[in-house]
């Protein structure tokens, strides 16, 4: 997916998408984000904003202004009595755990890559795994926003609810989140164990598996009859260094849950009703065996809570995130859209950041507040300023 100006050549982290915006901006202040917004707005040019360009799913690429929020960081305040804690939104995860630690607090939860920023987290829904752990949207109590009208908008679910329920996962196409406040915790050291066991075995005994420990979650790769499974649990034992491999770690939550993920690679991930999840995947590996037994890459089963965001794939449901994955160099359209059959036969919602095919009909029947979410959005953005052109096939109504 390519969308070319003629600007400084842009790509995402995997270097499959690519564009060449008017140009890219590194802002840090309201002032130069509100003059990127009101420009842009009067000059007819999109504007998108870019964490760690980490998504799959084309949110980014534009022949307008891409604004790199990477200087707009850092931890603003916690609030011990709420157990809050509000970060700017160019904030990369892996910063927030020594600083939370430093106030006795951790994150409720993150995934196995930490280099998103908070800001493009809660815009895709990012989740990790844990049968009773949301995604970093459901933990957002507050956020501050600049809207493409330069005005300045704090809101949460009594000040402007409509707003933040909207805003807690964007896609980006809101305003541009300055501060994002989250639920969390008291801090607390995590131990991991990693073991081999066959996959009928894995999917026989997965509610018991995922309901054990507090992170439960597998990789399959095609052609093995065993999967690599890991569970990570709450620990008082003190923290042991060096660390280790992975499947060994003890030690606080922010230094156990991430993981090293530097092989460029695409990804497509659904979430499934949690009921559906062994059977899904069944098929999917037959679907590998059958039309694509050269695909190398692994399955990655996870769990996520539900919750009640407005374009969360967990809204209103237990729910499994069953991910598959190809060399970044391989064409993955093929596998990619026969696997999606599969997902969307078991009534699968996509990874906002991650590659799907669907268009605004499909997403529309999959989220009742979808009609909602864009009317917020086109009242608040009516010439279209923060959509490129893929969230523009999207638009409705």
């Amino acid at each position: 997916m390519t969308d070319h100006g003629k600007g400084p050549a842009w790509s995402n982290w995997s270097g499959k998408l690519s564009a060449r915006p008017k140009s890219v901006v590194q802002v840090g202040s309201v002032e130069a984000i509100r003059s990127e917004l009101l420009a842009a707005r009067d000059g007819g040019w999109t504007v998108r904003t870019s964490g760690t360009a980490h998504s799959h799913y084309p949110l980014l690429p534009t022949s307008g202004v891409i604004l790199d929020t990477r200087p707009l960081a850092g931890l603003v305040a916690v609030d011990n009595d709420a157990m809050t804690a509000t970060f700017r939104a160019g904030t990369k995860i892996h910063a927030c755990g020594r600083p939370l630690l430093d106030h006795g607090m951790g994150l409720l939860n993150q995934g196995d890559i930490d280099q998103q920023s908070i800001g493009g987290a809660i815009a895709t829904g990012t989740h990790g795994t844990g049968v009773e752990l949301g995604s970093f949207s459901s933990a957002v109590t507050q956020l501050s926003i600049l809207l493409v009208d330069g005005s300045v908008v704090t809101c949460d679910q009594e000040t402007e609810a409509d707003l933040f329920e909207a805003a807690r996962l964007s896609l980006g196409a809101i305003g541009v989140v300055l501060e994002v406040t989250l639920r969390v915790r008291e801090a607390y050291r995590l131990e991991e164990r990693q073991w081999f066991e066959p996959l009928e075995s894995v999917m026989d005994r997965i509610e018991e598996l995922t309901s054990a420990t507090r992170h439960f979650e597998y990789f399959w790769w095609p052609g093995q009859d065993r999967a690599v499974c890991k569970s990570i649990d709450l620990t008082d034992e003190p923290c042991r260094y060096p660390l280790g491999d992975e499947g060994q770690r003890l030690a606080w939550s922010f230094e156990v849950l991430p993981n090293q993920r530097v092989n460029p690679h695409t990804e497509m991930e659904y979430s499934i009703p949690a009921e559906h999840g062994p059977a899904c995947v069944v098929e999917i590996r037959e679907l590998l065996e059958r039309k694509f037994p050269d695909v190398a890459w692994p399955i990655e089963y996870r769990t996520v809570a539900p919750d009640d965001v407005w374009l969360s794939p967990a809204r209103k449901r237990p729910t499994v995130t069953i991910s598959i994955h190809e060399d970044v160099v391989r064409d993955e359209t093929a596998y990619y859209q026969s696997a999606e059959k599969i997902f969307r036969s078991y009534g699968g919602r996509p990874h906002w950041g991650k590659v799907h095919y669907l268009n605004a009909d499909e997403l529309s029947g999959e989220y009742e507040r979808w009609v909602d979410w864009w009317n917020i959005r086109n009242e608040l953005d009516p010439t279209g300023t923060l959509l490129n052109e893929d969230l523009k096939k999207l638009r409705s109504p």
